[in-house]
C-alpha cells in the first residue's frame, strides 16, 4: 500500500502521510520565484550594493506567502505581508539595542499573533509562518534610523517585485485555481470508480478491502469537494457577483458531489450483491463511468471542448448496463443526468450557467475577519493553545539566539516555531520531515558549492535551485526542505562568504535536530491537544450528522423535505466522517497510542459509519422501494433511526426497540449497522 500524502492521507490511519504528491509539482511557481530572487542577486553582483540582498530576501519570502487562489485575494495577502514584514523588520531592528528584557517579550507577542493567524485558513497560516522568519532574522543586527529606512524600502521593493511577477507580468488566469480544484474532484471520482470496479469484479473481496476503499477514496473526495467549494466561493466573493465562469464552476462541483453520493450508494449495493449479474452490470457501469469522469476532469482543467456525440454514446451505454436492475437503474439515471449537466458546460453553446443556480450568501468582511477570532478566544481552541505554546517555547530559544554570537543561531528559533503544530502527531511528523530533508538537502548543497566557487557562479546557481525548490513546495514538506537546503547554503555563501559548506550543514543540522526536539517536547508538555477527548467529540458529531442525514432522506421520500436539504445533510455527514477519521489518525500516531481497545472500537465505528452512509445513500436512490411501505411506517423508521443515532452519540441511554418489521431489506441492513454500533461503542465510551 502506497503511503498517503497530505492531500490524500490514504486508508491506513496509522501511517504518517509523508508520501510524495508528484501532481503538486508547479514549474511555473518555481520559475517565478527564481526570477524574483535570482535576478536581484545577479544585479547585486554587478552593482555591488549589499541592501539588494534584502530586496532578494523579501522577494523570496513573498513567494513563500503565495499559496494560490483568486487574484484579488492573493494581492491582498501579498501586499499585507510586504507592508507588515517591512514594518516588523525595521521595528525589531531598531529595538534590538534595547536588550533582551524588551526585545524577547515583544518578539514572543508577535510570534503569538503570527501563530494565531491560522484561524483564517491556509493563506494566513503561510503569511504567519513567513513573518516569524522575518522577525527572527531582523534580530540578527541592530539598525540605525537610516539603515532601517533603507532596509524597509528594499523589503517593500522586493515584495512589490515578487507581486508584479506573480500577478501582472506573469499573471495566471483568475479562474485557473477554481478550475483546477473542480477538475481534481472529478479526477478523484474517476479514481474512486476505478477502485470500486476492481472490487466489484473480484469474486471474493474481504470486508477489510471495502472498508479501506471507503476510508481512502471517500475521505479524499469529500476533502477535495470542500476545498474546491472554498476556492470557488472565495472567487465569487472576490469578484462581488456570481459570474458566468463562477456559475460553471459551482454547477460542475455540485454535479460531481451528487455523483459522489450515487457512487457511495452503488458501493453499498455491490458489496452486498450476491447475484453475479448485478456485480457484472455494476462493473460495466463503473468501467464506462471511470473513463467518462477522467475525460471530463481533463476537459474542465484545460477548457477543452468535448465531442458531445461520443460522450452521449458512453452515457447511453452506462444506462443500458443499469437497465433492468431495479436497484442499479435509478442510480444509473441519477449519474447520467449529472454527467449530462457537466458535459453541456464543456461543449459549444453550453457555457451559460443559467438561472437555476443561486449563489451562497456572502458573509460580511467584518464577520469573516472577526468571526474566527471570536470562535477561537477560548482555551478549548487548539489554535489558541498552539499560539500560546509557540510564544512560550520561542522565549528561551530567542534568548539563546540573541546571547550566543553566530551567523546561524537564528535557525534554532525558526526551527522551533515552524516545527510546532497544533497537534502532537502533526508536530512529530513535521520534525521528522524537517530533519530528514535538512540532512539530504545539506549533502546536495555541499556538492554544488564545492563546484561553484565564484560569486557569479553561486548567484547563477540560485536560478535552478529556486526553480526546483518552489516547484516542489507542495509535493511534501520533507521534499521541499530537501530542495530548499541547497538554496540556503548558496545564499549563505553569497551573503556571508568565508563559511565552509560543511560548517553550514553541521550548524543547520544541529539546530534542526535541537529545535525539532524542543518543539516535540514542548507540544508534549505545554497544554497538549491530546486526541482522546477530541476523538469523542468528533464521534458524537459524526453520529448526530448521520442521524440528520437519515432523517432528511426519509423526509424527502415522504415529500416533506427537499432535495437541497438532503444534499446538505449528506455533505454534513461526509465532512463529519472526515473530521472523525483525521482525529482518529492523530490518536493512533500519538505516543503510547492511548487505550488500544478504545482505538480499535473507534476504527470499527468508523468503518461501520461509512457502511451506514452507503446504505442510507442506496435507500435514497431506491425509487422502486419507496412505495413498498406506507407513510406511517416510513415515519416510524425515520424517527427510530434518528433517535438511535442521537442515543449513540450521548453514549448513555439504551436504544428503543425497532419499529414493526417491513418488507424492505434496506431498512433492516441500516438497523443492523446501528445495532453493531451500539455494541462497539460500549467499548469506546
Amino acid at each position: 500500500m502506497m503511503r498517503g500524502t497530505l492531500r490524500n492521507p490514504g486508508a491506513d490511519l496509522a501511517r504518517l502521510p509523508i508520501g510524495l504528491d508528484l501532481r503538486a509539482i508547479s514549474i511555473v511557481e518555481g520559475l517565478r520565484a527564481a526570477i524574483a530572487c535570482g535576478a536581484v542577486i545577479l544585479v547585486n553582483e554587478w552593482v555591488q550594493w549589499p541592501p539588494l540582498f534584502f530586496m532578494a530576501l523579501a522577494a523570496n519570502l513573498t513567494c513563500f506567502c503565495d499559496v494560490g487562489g483568486p487574484i484579488r485575494q492573493r494581492l491582498f495577502i501579498l501586499l499585507a505581508f510586504t507592508l507588515i514584514g517591512a514594518l516588523a523588520w525595521c521595528g525589531f531592528g531598531l529595538l534590538r539595542p534595547a536588550g533582551l528584557a524588551v526585545v524577547v517579550p515583544l518578539a514572543c507577542a508577535a510570534i503569538f499573533c503570527c501563530s494565531f493567524a491560522r484561524v483564517w485558513g491556509v493563506p494566513a497560516t503561510a503569511v504567519g509562518n513567513v513573518l516569524v522568519v522575518a522577525i527572527v532574522l531582523s534580530l540578527d543586527e541592530p539598525l540605525s534610523l537610516g539603515g532601517a529606512a533603507v532596509i524597509g524600502a528594499m523589503f517593500i521593493a522586493g515584495g512589490l517585485w515578487a507581486i508584479l511577477l506573480a500577478l501582472l507580468l506573469w499573471r495566471l488566469h483568475p479562474y485557473q485555481p477554481a478550475r483546477a480544484a473542480v477538475a481534481n474532484v472529478w479526477r478523484l471520482l474517476a479514481a474512486l470508480a476505478g477502485d470500486l470496479r476492481s472490487l466489484a469484479v473480484s469474486k471474493r473481496t474481504p470486508a477489510a478491502d471495502w472498508d479501506a476503499h471507503a476510508r481512502s477514496h471517500r475521505r479524499a473526495v469529500r476533502e477535495a469537494v470542500e476545498r474546491a467549494r472554498d476556492v470557488v466561493m472565495e472567487l465569487v466573493r472576490g469578484r462581488g457577483a456570481l459570474s458566468e465562469r463562477g456559475g460553471q464552476a459551482l454547477i460542475r462541483l455540485e454535479a460531481g458531489d451528487q455523483i459522489f453520493g450515487a457512487l457511495i450508494a452503488l458501493s453499498d449495493l455491490l458489496e452486498d450483491a450476491d447475484a453475479p449479474d448485478r456485480r457484472q452490470n455494476g462493473a460495466r457501469m463503473l468501467r464506462i463511468l471511470q473513463a467518462t469522469l477522467g475525460t471530463l476532469s481533463r476537459a474542465i482543467l484545460t477548457e477543452r471542448v468535448l465531442d458531445l456525440s461520443r460522450i452521449e454514446r458512453a452515457i447511453d451505454a452506462l444506462l443500458v448496463s443499469a437497465a433492468g436492475d431495479p436497484a442499479l437503474q435509478p442510480l444509473g439515471e441519477a449519474i447520467a443526468e449529472r454527467l449530462r449537466i457537466a458535459v453541456r458546460l464543456s461543449t459549444p453553446g453550453g457555457h451559460d450557467a443559467g438561472e437555476t443556480l443561486a449563489g451562497e450568501p456572502t458573509q460580511p468582511s467584518s464577520d469573516r475577519f472577526l468571526g474566527p477570532i471570536r470562535a477561537n478566544l477560548t482555551w478549548k481552541s487548539a489554535i489558541l493553545r498552539h499560539a500560546m505554546r509557540a510564544a512560550v517555547i520561542a522565549a528561551p530559544a530567542l534568548i539563546l539566539t540573541l546571547m550566543v554570537e553566530g551567523a546561524f543561531t537564528h535557525w534554532l528559533t525558526i526551527t522551533v516555531v515552524l516545527t510546532l503544530q497544533p497537534y502532537y502527531a502533526a508536530t512529530w511528523q513535521r520534525a521528522l520531515e524537517r530533519i530528514g530533508g535538512t540532512m539530504l538537502g545539506g549533502l546536495i548543497g555541499a556538492v554544488l558549492v564545492h563546484f561553484a566557487q565564484t560569486p557569479v557562479a553561486l548567484a547563477a546557481l540560485m536560478f535552478p535551485l529556486c526553480i526546483i525548490g518552489f516547484s516542489a513546495r507542495q509535493v511534501s514538506y520533507g521534499a521541499f526542505i530537501a530542495c530548499l537546503m541547497p538554496q540556503l547554503i548558496v545564499l549563505v555563501e553569497l551573503v556571508n562568504p568565508g563559511h565552509s559548506s560543511i560548517e553550514i550543514i553541521e550548524m543547520r543540522a544541529l539546530f534542526t535536530v535541537i529545535g525539532g526536539a524542543i518543539a516535540v517536547a514542548g507540544c508534549f508538555v505545554l497544554w497538549p491537544s491530546w486526541e482522546p477527548d477530541r476523538l469523542r467529540q468528533e464521534l458524537r458529531s459524526t453520529l448526530k450528522a448521520h442521524g440528520g442525514y437519515a432523517k432528511a432522506i426519509i423526509a424527502e421520500i415522504l415529500g416533506e423535505g427537499s432535495e437541497k436539504a438532503t444534499e446538505g445533510a449528506r455533505r454534513a455527514a461526509g465532512v463529519a466522517s472526515n473530521n472523525f477519521e483525521t482525529s482518529l489518525s492523530r490518536a493512533i500516531q500519538e505516543p503510547g497510542r492511548g487505550d488500544r481497545d478504545k482505538l480499535e472500537a473507534a476504527m470499527v465505528a468508523d468503518a461501520t459509519l461509512r457502511r451506514a452512509a452507503g446504505r442510507l445513500s442506496a435507500l435514497r436512490h431506491a425509487n422502486y422501494a419507496h412505495r413498498e411501505i406506507d407513510a406511517k411506517s416510513w415515519r416510524a423508521w425515520g424517527d427510530w433511526i434518528a433517535d438511535a443515532f442521537t442515543r449513540l452519540a450521548q453514549g448513555e441511554k439504551p436504544m428503543a426497540p425497532r419499529p414493526p418489521k417491513v418488507e424492505l431489506e434496506s431498512l433492516g441492513r441500516i438497523a443492523r449497522q446501528i445495532e453493531l454500533l451500539e455494541t462497539v461503542l460500549r467499548r469506546f465510551w
